[in-house]
């Protein structure tokens, strides 16, 4: 590898951990601005979604001039490769939790719903899920990757459960239907977010072993 080509490599990756920074962040205040009900978190994720946007394009740009100036090939070419299927992903949770903190913010300016358990554990779990496939990334760690893709199924779960609780809040209650109706887009957001989480930690895998572990159940 070049100096030049190992530079920019290394800029790369250190750009790509700042988004990931932000994007935790703005996942960690869009839940918490829903389970205690603090309108002034969800404000400051759709702050900062344009920042998240702008780093998202700043990164592919960078990514194309490293493609285009070095021809990189072999383990550097999959981290350039990686790279921009990360960003991606990173950019789609960050639209996934300025969604998030929209219905938050218009769910805390309504009166209260008691939230299903399911809800709850989904939150700490969908928190969980995205930091330990960002670890998995930082540290390289296939073991973590595969763990995290393991979990994926957990939250799937707990998503149907809150969808039949929320069902049955609204036979009981048909004043609280558009309330619930915004609740149970929360857990969906928060589905997805771990969804995206899970294609980081796949694309872990790829980045240290060249296998591609999407769509295939158990490697």
């Amino acid at each position: 590898m070049s100096v030049h080509l190992h530079r920019d490599l290394e800029n790369l990756k250190a750009r790509i951990l700042d988004m990931g920074a932000m994007v935790e962040t703005a996942v960690n205040k869009a839940i918490t601005s829903l389970i205690d009900r603090r309108p002034e978190l969800a404000s400051e994720v759709l702050d900062g979604d344009d920042a998240i946007d702008e780093c998202e394009v700043a990164i592919e740009v960078e990514c194309q001039k490293i493609l285009a100036l070095h021809q990189p090939v072999a383990s550097d070419l999959r981290v350039i490769l990686t790279v921009l299927k990360v960003n991606n992903d990173l950019e789609r949770a960050g639209d996934l939790a300025a969604n998030l903190a929209e219905r938050a913010a218009d769910l805390a300016a309504k009166p209260a719903l008691k939230f299903p358990a399911q809800l709850e554990q989904m939150a700490e779990r969908t928190r969980a899920i995205l930091r330990d496939s960002l670890d998995a990334f930082v540290q390289q760690d296939t073991r973590l990757a595969r763990e995290v893709r393991e979990r994926d199924d957990e939250i799937d779960e707990l998503n149907r459960e809150v969808f039949r609780a929320g069902e049955e809040a609204m036979r009981a209650d048909g004043g609280a239907i558009n309330r619930l109706l915004q609740l149970l887009s929360c857990a969906r957001q928060m589905e997805r977010i771990a969804d995206l989480a899970t294609n980081i930690a796949e694309d872990v895998v790829f980045l240290v072993e060249g296998t591609v572990i999407r769509h295939r159940r158990q490697v």
